[in-house]
């Protein structure tokens, strides 16, 4: 079923999506779903970005500051893109329109592959 298919590419291009999101400025995380959830295509959920933004900050892509919550409650993690992770980002960028290119080749290519 395409459905399958579907939810592999999306997961695939979720990584891309949150370092994205963070080259605009430092967000909160709750932030980062909203942003990504106002495009319906990828479909994505707080535990499905969560565990992706964990580990960008393990990998060292990301930073993490903490600042007090307005309720008084815990702490909240702000998260913006280190050094590694713009660079990271702009390879991701660059294949990604290697592969729009080549994609767009193909389907563009007379009958026969010639």
């Amino acid at each position: 079923m395409i459905d399958g298919w579907i939810t592999q590419l999306r997961k695939g291009l979720l990584e891309y999506c949150v370092l994205t999101v963070l080259s605009r400025g430092e967000s909160h995380g709750y932030e980062i779903v909203q942003a990504l959830r106002q495009i319906e295509a990828l479909a994505v959920s707080e535990s499905t970005v969560y565990p992706i933004l964990a580990r960008l900050r393990a990998d060292k892509y990301l930073k993490v500051r903490e600042e007090p919550s307005a309720a008084g409650g815990p702490p909240r993690r702000v998260f913006s893109l280190t050094a590694p992770g713009r660079v990271r980002l702009a390879e991701m960028r660059a294949h990604l329109h290697e592969l729009d290119t080549a994609l767009d080749q193909l389907q563009h290519a007379p009958a026969g592959g010639t």
